[in-house]
């Protein structure tokens, strides 16, 4: 597979990590279709491995979605744009301190963006704790399959 092939698949990934973040956007859906078009090209057993590992994975993690309760976004008070700038911050969080970086950058992400627009530390705590109640789960269960589909997938790259 071609470098630029390579750059091409790990956007597509990054696209679905971003989705996950964005309602409406299937992240996990784009996340597997990145690795399905790495494997059908790369075709050599880690490929397989790695696409097998992931769709059990992201199968796994829409059952687990189901599981979990969905509360309302609305009631948690916090604007859209705050939770995507925290769904942005955990993903740099996992880059830098890969599996808890995910976490850290996540809920401080999301503590700092509620600190400017709420001004104390109080109330920013409070929101970020029922931020966290409202969605945390099901998003945060979300992200990290597709954030260790997608280290999978860097991982058996850099390994050849």
């Amino acid at each position: 597979m071609s470098v630029w092939q390579l750059v091409a698949v790990g956007l597509v990934i990054l696209l679905g990590l971003l989705g996950v973040l964005v309602p409406g956007i299937p992240g996990p859906p784009i996340v597997w279709a990145g690795v399905l078009w790495w494997a059908m090209t790369e075709r050599s057993g880690v490929a397989w491995t790695v696409l097998i590992c992931a769709t059990v994975l992201l199968l796994l993690n829409q059952a687990l979605k189901w599981l979990l309760p969905a509360r309302n976004l609305r009631a948690a008070g916090a604007p859209y744009r705050t939770l995507f700038l925290a769904g942005v911050a955990g993903i740099v969080g996992f880059v830098l301190l890969p599996v808890i970086g995910g976490l850290l950058g996540a809920v401080g992400g999301l503590y700092a963006l509620e600190r400017v627009r709420l001004g104390s530390h109080g109330d920013a705590w409070a929101s970020t704790r029922t931020v966290m109640r409202a969605i945390g789960l099901s998003v945060l269960a979300e992200l990290f399959a597709c954030l260790l589909v997608a280290g999978a997938w860097v991982g058996a790259v850099i390994a050849g």
